[in-house]
């Protein structure tokens, strides 16, 4: 997450973040005023040295997929609160932060950092943690619900505990709304077969009710508990 080194020959190389790089080479004012621009505009600047010396300075960016800032909003508008967990730099991670919209940026973070920041996020209620890379399976075993995307690499997959099949992003609230709603039935379906139970002990203490007719309310209550975990198949679209 910082950076590496190699040689080539007789030369050493190293490329990374500032932090890593500036104990390869000295980064003058330069390199830091125009990595400090690409960092306004969501990029991340590495840094490239060669036997102590700098030598070049790039930018890279991830492109945005174009349902995130909806899946976000889908989110939102469900009631959670949204943290983007990054290992690029404050400037960089804040200005992409603002662009997808989310409620709160946590940057420079390793892998074991993630996972620090999902124990810490725990304490203010549960936690959901998406992602698709090597360096999220710490936070995907960490948090309450770890969600990958099905396009993400094998690693991720066999840390979550629920795989969407693609990378539609827009599906992450599809499948919260499910399980909320399978909840629902769940209850629901219990609170009516007890009811039912209920009601048919008293009218049968009292000589209202015959076994028979117990029978058909109990066998009655289980067509309806499965006609109502049927409306699961049906999702409203936030």
């Amino acid at each position: 997450g910082n950076g590496v080194t190699g040689r080539q020959g007789g030369n050493r190389l190293a490329g990374g973040n500032v932090a890593f790089i500036a104990g390869e080479a000295e980064v003058d004012s330069v390199f830091r005023k125009q990595a400090e621009q690409y960092a306004g505009e969501g990029k991340t600047p590495l840094y490239f040295a060669k036997d102590g010396k700098l030598v070049g300075l790039i930018a890279v960016a991830d492109v945005m997929k174009e349902d995130s800032k909806e899946a976000i909003m889908q989110l939102q508008n469900m009631g959670i609160r949204v943290v983007m967990l990054t290992g690029d730099n404050a400037r960089t991670a804040a200005a992409i932060g603002v662009q997808a919209g989310v409620d709160e940026v946590i940057s420079d973070v390793l892998p074991e950092g993630k996972e620090e920041a999902i124990r810490r996020l725990a304490g203010a209620g549960k936690v959901a943690m998406v992602g698709d890379g090597i360096n999220d399976a710490p936070a995907l075993t960490r948090a309450d619900i770890g969600i990958a995307i099905g396009a993400g690499t094998d690693v991720a997959i066999d840390a979550a505990d629920v795989v969407l099949m693609d990378d539609d992003t827009t599906k992450i609230g599809k499948a919260i709304r499910i399980s909320r709603k399978c909840l629902r039935i769940v209850r629901e379906n219990i609170v009516m077969a007890l009811g039912v139970k209920g009601i048919c002990l008293i009218l049968g203490i009292v000589g209202i009710v015959n076994m028979w007719l117990a029978i058909f309310a109990d066998v009655g209550v289980m067509v309806l508990a499965v006609l109502n975990a049927i409306r699961a198949m049906y999702v409203r679209k936030i």
